[in-house]
């Protein structure tokens, strides 16, 4: 059978037949009816329905026609599908005004996710940070966008969870040089210095304010110190741009050496050793967008190289021995990582409000070690994995015992290493203690194999 004629299957294909009367979504500047081009004008002068915030239906009062309704979305959101689609079922136009691109953190993927997607129609004006960026003269295609244009965040702190809304923020700053900011009335310029500032991001960054583009009051202020800017005041509306002033460091991300983290003194321990640690994390399966618990976190190793492999997941982690959580805490400053969480406290104490985990690691357990395995194959999503290490037969027989009987599918892997160390003029193999890794998975919750596909087919 011959194949058929490409051209002619392209051409023959069904297409979607355009919407006779789309909501139109568009953009617009605080210059008003002058950051429009004559079509867009033309719709929103003979709309029946206009929707938009308080300041930019007030904007545009005078280009809305006399009989038209009109709709403020502030506070409202959700019940914009519901006008749009009554409007369209009474035969009229509509219109909805977003700020700048609607298509870049604006309305329109809102809209277009809860109608169909031929129910509306964009027309993009000039985005704010694209404005921000040309009045700067820099150049924004390699720029990181972020929104922080929701309700108040609060101030960040370090170690925040992920709910946290400036969560996504404080990764971005970590992992790119250049930023462009959308900001809220709440979550100002100055909050953002001062995220900046808790991070101990301070001398790596400048910050720039563009406050009320297109208007007679607008305002560029350029190339801010992270801890100047943290206590002033900037007209709203404004964004932000963020610009790194010194290279951003290429950490090592698994496997660094015992003396790279802060250790109990003048007697070392509660660290996990560096092969140990490659090997359990090895054994965790992380992936880069991976939920991590580490229960009992003695000096945060294991947590803190788990944080650096999953960049766009989060650890938490959790220590009963006060002292050890203030060794981890210097260890997590040290690290310079936004998506670990260090709590003392001692488990199972507090881990119900842990979102369910991809992995879990228990370094210690306070005398729970039962309590805890069965816990942790609970809330275990599908395909996770349980590592735990331990150095006494005694604590290995229990983990065994209720690994048993929760019905868990279960190994043991004994890790011996031995370090090379000087004698005389030569060296010798000095052993360190034994440690046995268990790693355990809840029956029937294995991840489904990956296919393999041999190359060339």
């Amino acid at each position: 059978m011959n194949a058929p004629d490409t051209v002619t299957a392209l051409t023959t294909a069904p297409t979607a037949m355009p919407d006779p009367q789309p909501c139109r979504i568009i953009g617009v500047l605080d210059d008003g009816a002058a950051s429009l081009g004559a079509t867009a004008l033309a719709l929103l002068r003979r709309a029946d329905l206009v929707v938009g915030g308080t300041r930019a239906l007030a904007l545009f009062e005078d280009d809305i026609a006399p009989g038209a309704t009109r709709r403020d979305l502030t506070g409202q959101l959700s019940a914009v599908p519901g006008w749009i689609a009554a409007a369209r079922d009474a035969q009229q136009a509509s219109v909805v005004l977003a700020t700048g691109d609607p298509l870049c953190h604006g309305i329109a993927s809102y809209l277009a996710s809860r109608l169909c997607i031929e129910a509306i129609e964009v027309i993009p004006n000039v985005s704010t940070l694209q404005l921000a960026c040309a009045r700067l003269g820099l150049a924004w295609q390699d720029a990181r966008i972020v929104s922080v244009h929701a309700r108040d965040a609060g101030e960040w702190q370090q170690g925040a969870a992920p709910s946290h809304g400036l969560y996504a923020l404080a990764q971005a700053v970590r992992a790119h040089d250049r930023l462009a900011v959308l900001t809220s009335p709440d979550n100002t310029p100055a909050r953002i210095a001062r995220l900046l500032v808790a991070e101990g991001l301070q001398d790596d960054f400048q910050l720039s304010v563009a406050e009320r583009l297109c208007t007679a009051d607008e305002r560029v202020c350029a190339d801010l110190a992270p801890a100047d800017a943290a206590q002033q005041a900037f007209a709203d509306p404004n964004v932000v741009l963020l610009v790194r002033t010194r290279q951003r460091p290429a950490p090592v991300r698994f496997g660094l050496p015992d003396a790279a983290y802060h250790q109990r003194q003048p007697d070392k321990g509660l660290i996990t050793k560096q092969e140990v640690r490659a090997v359990s994390l090895a054994r965790l399966q992380l992936r880069a967008d991976s939920r991590v618990w580490d229960i009992g976190a003695g000096s945060g190793s294991v947590g803190l190289e788990a944080a650096r492999l999953c960049p766009q997941g989060h650890v938490w982690a959790v220590e009963k021995n006060e002292a050890d959580a203030a060794i981890a805490r210097q260890n997590v400053q040290a690290f310079g990582v936004s998506n670990h969480t260090l709590v003392h406290g001692k488990a199972p104490e507090g881990l119900d409000a842990w979102p369910d985990p991809d992995a879990v690691f228990i370094g210690g357990s306070g005398g729970e070690l039962a309590e805890l395995i069965a816990l942790c194959l609970k809330r275990l999503r599908p395909g996770g994995w349980l590592v735990m290490n331990f150095v006494t037969l005694e604590n290995l027989a229990a983990a065994t015992q209720a690994l048993q009987a929760a019905g868990a599918a279960w190994d043991v892997l004994q890790l011996q290493a031995a370090r090379s160390k000087p004698i005389l003029h030569m060296h010798r193999m000095a052993a360190e203690n034994p440690v046995w890794i268990v790693c355990a998975q809840a029956v029937g919750t294995e991840a489904p194999a990956a296919s393999v596909v041999e190359e060339g087919a």
